[in-house]
């Protein structure tokens, strides 16, 4: 049984996996499965992405999802992986702080050792609030959870162009005060955006990666410390899904299916 003492540890790993001499590279798993899949690959920890969980489990994406199933969802994949797990908990599965302290130890009890919480479109007051919660419920634990705040400026658009930056800078100074770790800041891609949001933000910077962005080496150099790619693998597979429903309706081929993981590979990662 996993202790407080070996979470703390564990999390205490985590962090230090945090550098932009060697960017933390997340291939975000979504089931037991991927997470066996993305650990063999040889990533040293593996995080879970909430449209992915979600939708695995018949649930749209952005909190619609039932913080206990989410919660089943992260225990079932620590205890099919070696390696810390830390898991994407959206808004934090509350309405109000004291809620998100009560996800928080329920993230904990089933062994991560991370969270990503987003603030979305809540006032950044209240967000420092549900991240103080947070913090004080791993404090509870003796755990130095890793808090990835997420900072949605950029995401969804908030804002004038000309002062999203400071914005962001400012909510991120704010959610570091209130208790988080890191800083995750989707969105943005532009190299003298993420070299300034680097400098300006005092804890390792996370930005999130997909098709056609720069390498994992070019935004470690801009000072990128952690780099994920969210539900953009969950979105490939289910794009193949799609792809070979239609080829095998249409056609009658098989094209699709021509890079697919073999079966005896897939059914090993499975086996104890």
């Amino acid at each position: 049984m996993t202790t407080h003492v070996d979470l703390a540890a564990r999390a205490t790993a985590f962090a230090a996996l945090h550098t932009p001499a060697a960017p933390l590279a997340l291939a975000n798993a979504w089931d037991v499965a991927s997470a066996r899949v993305v650990e063999a690959a040889g990533a040293p920890a593996v995080a879970t992405t909430s449209a992915g969980v979600a939708w695995s489990l018949g649930s749209p994406d952005g909190d619609a999802l039932a913080r206990d199933r989410a919660l089943d969802l992260v225990a079932r994949v620590v205890d099919a992986v070696s390696v810390p797990v830390t898991a994407d908990i959206e808004g934090g599965f509350g309405a109000d702080p004291a809620a998100v302290g009560e996800t928080v130890t329920g993230v904990l009890a089933a062994g991560a050792v991370g969270i990503n919480i987003e603030d979305g479109h809540r006032d950044p007051a209240e967000q420092v609030e549900r991240l103080a919660a947070a913090r004080a419920a791993a404090d509870a634990a003796g755990v130095p959870l890793y808090i990835n705040a997420r900072v949605d400026t950029y995401l969804r658009g908030f804002g004038e162009d000309a002062t999203r930056l400071d914005d962001t800078l400012a909510r991120a100074a704010a959610y570091l005060r209130a208790g988080a770790t890191g800083v995750f800041v989707p969105g943005v891609l532009d190299p003298t955006t993420v070299a300034e949001l680097a400098k300006g933000i005092d804890a390792p910077l996370n930005i999130l990666l997909g098709p056609g962005a720069p390498t994992v080496a070019a935004f470690g150099a801009l000072g990128v410390s952690r780099v994920s790619l969210g539900s953009w693998v969950a979105e490939a597979a289910y794009a193949v899904v799609r792809r070979a429903a239609e080829e095998l309706l249409s056609e009658g081929t098989y094209g699709a299916l021509a890079h697919s993981l073999p079966y005896g590979e897939l059914n090993g990662l499975l086996k104890g």
